[in-house]
C-alpha cells in the first residue's frame, strides 16, 4: 500500500510512520496540504492519505474532488481532540485514528478503508475458464479488453490480471472514461502544463505517467470521444504521451487493460469507435458472462456477501434458507453481481430469524420497480393462468407450457430453469429436444422473450 502522511513528522505522527513501514507500506510525507497536492499533481500517487487533524482537511478533500484524485483520507490526532475528529469526519474523512498510534488499530483502519476485493468468488465453469485464460495471458505485456454487462466484475478481473502479472508490485491506476467530462478527460489521461487552459493553475501529471511501471485500466472505454481515441491510439502504440500544452513527448512504460459494457465491434460498425483502436486493444479479450447465465455462482456469491455484511454491520451470521435461495435463483439480475451484493446487504439488515428467508430478499426489475414475491410474480401468474385453463388440456400440454415459460423467464438458461422446475438438466434437455421436434419455439440462451408454443 502507498501511504501519504500529511503533517509534521515529529512525535506521534513519526511513530505512526514507523508502524506503517513495519507493516509493509510505502510511505511518503508532505508537510502541508499544498505540498500533498503538489506531489499528487507530479504523479506521486497514493492509495491512502493519513492527515493531521489540525490541518484543513475539508480543503484537502474539496481539492481532491475538484482535481479528480480518488484518494481516501483518514484523519489522525490526539484522542482528546474530539471536536476536531468530528469536523474531519463531517468534512469527508473516512476514519479517525487517535494518537499515540496503536499498531493493530492502524492496520485494521487501513485495511477497511483501502479494502479492494482480491478474490473472485465463483463456482461456475464459465468463470473457471476465464480465469485460466487470464492466468495464461497475465505474465505477458499484451493489451487486454475485458467485456461484459455493467456489474459483472470487469474491474475486479482487470485487477486479477494485474496481480498475476510481472507488474504486480507496481501501481494499478484506473480512470473512468464515462465519469469524467469529455473536456477534462484528455488532461486526466495525459496531464497538462501550467496555464494550458483556464483553471490549469499548476502542472499536472496524468494517469499514463502515474501508471508508469504498472497497469493502466481504461474503464468503459467505449464512452471516449472519437477525437481523443486517436490520441490514445498513438499513446498505446508509441508508449509516449504529450501533456496538454506541453512541448515535448514523454515516454511511459505501462500495460493497458480496457473495459467495455458495449459490443465494440458494433460500435465500430456504427462509426462510434475507431477500428484501428479496437484492433489495438483487442489483442486478448476476456468476456465475463452475466450473472443470470451462471446460476451456480449466484448462491456462492450470496453466501460470501452474507458473511461479509454480517461482519461489517456487527450482526450474527445467518445462512440463506430455501425460500431465499429460490428467490435469488428466480431473478434475472439486470444489475449482475453489483445488484446481488446490494440485495444481500439489505437482506442481512432486514432478516429477523436465525436464517435469511425469502421475505428479507427485496428485488427490482430493470426499471427499478420492486419485483413481486414468487407467489405473485411471473411464474406465479403463469400458474394461476394455467389453473384457469386446465379443462380440456392434457398434462403433457400443461407441462410443456410451464417448462417453456420458465425457460423464457430464465433468459434461455437451461441450468437455471431446471433448478426452478425441480428437474434434472438432462430431463429438461430431453424434453426441449422433443418440443423442438414438434415445432415449438424453444428460447435460446440469452433470449428474454416469451416462448411461443
Amino acid at each position: 500500500m502507498r501511504l501519504l502522511i500529511v503533517g509534521r513528522l515529529g512525535g506521534q505522527i513519526g511513530a505512526a510512520t514507523k508502524i506503517a513501514i513495519d507493516r509493509g507500506a510505502r510511505v511518503a510525507h508532505a508537510g502541508t496540504i499544498d505540498d500533498a497536492l503538489d506531489g499528487l499533481r507530479a504523479g506521486r500517487g497514493a492509495d491512502l492519505a493519513m492527515v493531521d487533524v489540525g490541518l484543513d482537511i475539508e480543503r484537502l478533500i474539496g481539492a481532491l474532488a475538484d482535481e479528480h484524485f480518488h484518494l481516501p483520507v483518514v484523519a489522525c490526532g490526539v484522542d482528546s481532540d474530539a471536536a476536531a475528529a468530528v469536523r474531519a469526519i463531517r468534512a469527508g474523512a473516512k476514519e479517525y485514528i487517535p494518537l499515540p498510534p496503536d499498531a493493530e488499530l492502524m492496520a485494521a483502519v487501513f485495511a477497511a478503508v483501502t479494502e479492494e476485493p482480491r478474490t473472485i468468488v465463483h463456482r461456475d465453469p464459465a468463470i473457471v475458464g476465464i480465469l485460466r485464460l487470464a492466468d495464461q495471458v497475465a505474465p505477458s505485456e499484451a493489451t487486454i479488453l475485458v467485456t461484459g454487462e455493467s456489474g459483472t466484475g470487469k474491474e475486479l478481473l482487470a485487477r486479477y490480471v494485474h496481480n498475476k502479472s510481472r507488474r504486480a508490485s507496481q501501481p494499478f491506476i484506473t480512470i473512468s472514461c464515462a465519469a469524467i467530462p469529455e473536456n477534462l478527460l484528455e488532461s486526466e489521461l495525459f496531464g497538462h502544463e501550467k496555464g494550458a487552459f483556464t483553471g490549469a493553475v499548476a502542472r499536472r501529471v496524468g494517469k499514463f505517467e502515474e501508471a508508469t511501471g504498472g497497469t493502466l485500466l481504461l474503464d468503459e472505454i467505449s464512452e471516449m470521444d472519437l477525437r481523443l481515441q486517436a490520441k490514445l491510439l498513438r499513446a498505446i502504440q508509441e508508449r509516449e504521451i504529450d501533456r496538454v500544452g506541453g512541448g515535448r513527448p514523454i515516454k511511459v512504460d505501462i500495460r493497458v487493460i480496457a473495459t467495455s459494457n458495449r459490443d465494440l465491434a458494433r460500435e465500430v460498425a456504427a462509426g462510434r469507435f475507431r477500428e484501428d483502436l479496437y484492433f489495438r486493444l483487442n489483442v486478448v479479450t476476456l468476456t465475463i458472462p452475466p450473472l443470470r447465465a451462471r446460476p451456480s455462482d449466484i448462491i456462492a456469491l450470496a453466501e460470501h456477501f452474507a458473511r461479509k455484511y454480517a461482519a461489517v454491520n456487527g450482526v450474527p451470521p445467518r445462512a440463506l434458507d430455501e425460500s431465499a435461495r429460490q428467490r435469488l435463483l428466480g431473478h434475472g439480475w439486470p444489475g449482475n453481481v453489483r445488484e446481488l451484493e446490494n440485495t444481500i446487504h439489505r437482506a442481512v439488515l432486514l432478516a429477523k430469524g436465525p436464517e435469511i428467508d425469502g421475505d428479507a430478499i427485496t428485488l427490482f426489475d430493470r426499471l427499478g420497480r420492486e419485483a413481486a414475491p414468487p407467489a405473485h410474480g411471473r411464474i406465479g401468474a403463469l400458474a394461476e393462468t394455467t389453473l384457469g385453463t386446465l379443462v380440456g388440456r392434457t398434462v403433457a400440454d400443461v407441462e410443456r407450457d410451464l417448462i417453456l415459460e420458465t425457460l423464457g423467464h430464465c433468459l434461455g438458461n437451461r441450468t437455471h430453469a431446471a433448478t426452478i422446475l425441480g428437474i434434472s438438466i438432462r430431463t429438461l434437455r430431453n424434453k426441449l429436444r422433443d418440443y423442438a421436434a414438434d415445432g415449438a419455439r424453444v428460447p435460446a440462451p440469452g433470449e428474454a422473450v416469451r416462448a411461443a408454443v
